[in-house]
């Protein structure tokens, strides 16, 4: 297709839109003087209009039956995350005994990591990408340190190349080989949150697992962004947030992958709470954990009621579009902004260039551009911000924007540019 930087043709493509509609089911802030052109959904998405239904349903329910709700509410406390499980599945390409909705990203993680990097012997080290995003950093640092190990060398990371932004594919490939069968564990975002992009994460899996390794991925920036297929990919494990592109609630529950063939291995070490014990025995409070089978034998605790709920209004919006379909406008809206944003960048790089460091290549990315600012930098990003657009800024000189396809608009890409170009000026 042969982009133009014009209104009526923006408008053009939105009347073309298959899932133009889906943007009426959202709340935009109201918070700005000037109309808000969002483009933080890799941050936190918007609220979908049917979330304060689905959270009063449940809060009108506790007041009628109190503790009975687990029982007698309209969709009962007590197995409410399996009304999630479906849905979570088919969103990240999974079998539904292979996914669990509970606890927060993080605590997954750790959670996870507790069963699957088990050092041993020479297999103690991890496997990263540089600049992973710091929870991450934070969390294999701290599970190194756990075993008695030592992160300057057992925790390793593979680089940009210098002059590079950008890890290549073959760097991190070519380092498990030569890792080999000192290697215990590859942890990496799927799409890594500051340049955006997208990990093959098949290939990893079969190199790490070729070597013997465990494998598994931080999919904060990829669940409900990228079409997955964790099951055929053949990961270990994964886990990610419901508050970005999957829109439920700010710090809102989390999900979990454990690909079925770990589905009955109670004998896996795990750190374990009474929710993710066989629920059919559940109640009788014996001594010994027996866990449920499948990604649900990592449960803790009682599932967070509301912000399940707010999970729920917003998940059934992604099976009601269908991930196909938000893959085919996420690739054709982020290639009109990138379009836009080049178009903005020639006329005006006398004053100020810029840089997309997001890969080119669709299939490398998802519905997110890290623009590299040379030449006003921060007070460029304010200025934008003074126009109502919201996005976001990492130092030392980075805006990233992403157009999530539920709700963004091919005529919000063409705005981004005209006040793009105004905040230059």
């Amino acid at each position: 297709m042969e982009f133009q930087n014009t209104l009526s043709f923006a408008q053009q493509l939105d009347q073309q839109d298959p899932l133009k509609d889906f943007r009426n089911q959202f709340h935009f802030p109201t918070f700005h003087d000037k109309t808000v052109r969002y483009f933080t959904g890799n941050s936190l998405g918007l609220q979908p209009k049917r979330t304060a239904e689905y959270i009063s349903r449940e809060l009108n329910d506790w007041a009628k039956y109190g503790v009975e709700g687990h029982f007698l509410a309209e969709r009962p406390w007590f197995a409410y995350h399996e009304n999630l499980t479906g849905h979570v599945a088919e969103i990240v390409g999974a079998k539904p005994i292979e996914v669990v909705v509970t606890h927060s990203l993080t605590t997954n993680l750790h959670l996870l990591m507790v069963s699957f990097y088990r050092p041993e012997g020479k297999r103690k080290k991890i496997l990263c990408e540089a600049k992973a995003f710091p929870s991450d950093q934070y969390a294999l640092e701290s599970q190194v340190k756990f075993h008695g190990l030592n992160v300057s060398e057992d925790l390793v990371e593979v680089w940009p190349r210098e002059g590079e932004h950008l890890i290549r594919e073959e760097d991190i490939l070519s380092k498990i080989e030569e890792l080999g069968d000192e290697l215990a564990l590859v942890m990496i975002g799927g799409v890594n949150y500051y340049t955006g992009q997208l990990f093959d994460m098949k290939k990893i899996t079969e190199a790490g697992h070729k070597v013997g390794a465990v494998i598994g991925f931080d999919l904060a920036h990829a669940a409900g962004n990228i079409n997955l297929k964790l099951h055929d990919w053949g990961i270990d494990f994964a886990a990610w947030c419901g508050y970005k592109y999957l829109n439920s609630s700010p710090g809102g529950v989390s999900g979990m992958f454990v690909h079925e063939r770990h589905a009955n291995r109670p004998e896996l070490p795990r750190f374990a709470g009474w929710w993710g014990y066989n629920k059919e025995k559940r109640f009788l409070m014996e001594p010994g954990f027996v866990p449920m089978e499948g990604a649900e034998g990592w449960q803790l605790s009682n599932a967070p009621v509301l912000g399940m709920a707010a999970h729920l209004a917003a998940v059934e919006i992604f099976i009601e579009a269908g991930m196909d379909r938000i893959g085919a406008k996420r690739d054709l809206m982020t290639a009109y902004l990138e379009f836009v944003i080049h178009q903005v960048s020639e006329r005006n790089k006398e004053r100020c260039s810029f840089e997309i460091i997001t890969p080119a290549d669709q299939t490398k990315r998802g519905a997110q551009l890290s623009i590299l600012a040379k030449g006003q930098g921060r007070s460029l990003f304010d200025a934008l911000s003074e126009e109502g657009v919201v996005a976001d800024w990492r130092e030392p000189n980075v805006i990233r924007v992403a157009p999530a396809p539920l709700y963004n608009s091919f005529e919000d890409c063409y705005w981004f540019g005209v006040l793009l170009e105004k905040a230059i000026q």
